[in-house]
């Protein structure tokens, strides 16, 4: 049987190239998204079958527990896990609500703790498993009205150096991949509606190929910070080796 991939956040941007990408390598796929169309969706626009779609808000203990239990009983152990699902409220800090605060924070923070913590149990079994966190350029070098989205992803980066290591021992891979800005339904306004399109594959697509496939195709990295930024922090980067 084909491997499982579990996507967080499938049902769009980011997410949902990372499902066609590993649909397209004979991946089965189990897309989340907190709107169960949505999911369905992106379901429906996979190459092969045996993909399902789950709703389930990541910020919430429960949903996450239940809706992974469900995947080990209908799908079998879970191979590769793709940490997809984020928010963004931009504002200066003085501006901003403790409520919109706490939202960041639990989504695009806790969120992936929980899911991985959740999948974790369930990769033990499976050779080669692999994690794959989505953090952010904007995490690594900050940017004005962004102080709370920034230190979510920088708390990622944290966490996924940490988790590589508390799990290295057992084969399973976790790295994070910090894109810069890409074409997005939330950053576009109605004019630029007509250029998504052709903008989302060519960004999302073409990174997506060259850095999560790499982490999927059994390269024995750990805890590595991959950043296709297209020059956002003007700098050239190199990932460190932390293990």
């Amino acid at each position: 049987m084909s491997r499982l991939a579990v996507v967080c956040g499938g049902s769009r941007g980011i997410g949902r190239a990372a499902c066609r990408l590993l649909a397209q390598r004979g991946c089965r796929l189990a897309v989340i998204s907190r709107h169960q169309d949505a999911a369905r969706a992106t379901v429906a626009s996979l190459h092969g079958a045996n993909h399902v779609a789950f709703s389930c808000d990541v910020s919430i203990e429960q949903e996450v527990h239940k809706t992974f239990e469900t995947i080990q009983k209908t799908c079998g152990n879970i191979s590769y896990l793709v940490n997809a699902a984020g928010i963004n409220r931009d504002a200066l800090l003085m501006r901003m609500k403790p409520e919109d605060m706490m939202d960041l924070l639990h989504t695009n923070l806790l969120g992936t703790m929980l899911t991985c913590r959740a999948a974790l149990r369930r990769m033990l079994h499976s050779q080669g498993a692999a994690i794959v966190n989505i953090g952010s350029v904007v995490g690594l070098k900050g940017n004005i009205g962004q102080c709370v989205y920034s230190a979510s992803k920088a708390g990622l980066e944290g966490f996924t150096r940490s988790l590589a290591k508390e799990v290295a021992s057992r084969n399973i891979r976790v790295n994070l991949l910090a894109p810069g800005k890409v074409q997005h339904p939330l950053f576009l306004s109605p004019l630029q509606w007509i250029f998504f399109i052709f903008l989302f594959f060519y960004q999302v697509s073409f990174f997506f190929f060259i850095c999560l496939a790499s982490h999927l195709c059994r390269f024995y990295t750990y805890g590595h910070d991959r950043r296709a930024e297209g020059g956002c922090s003007g700098a050239v980067h190199s990932s460190e080796k932390i293990w």
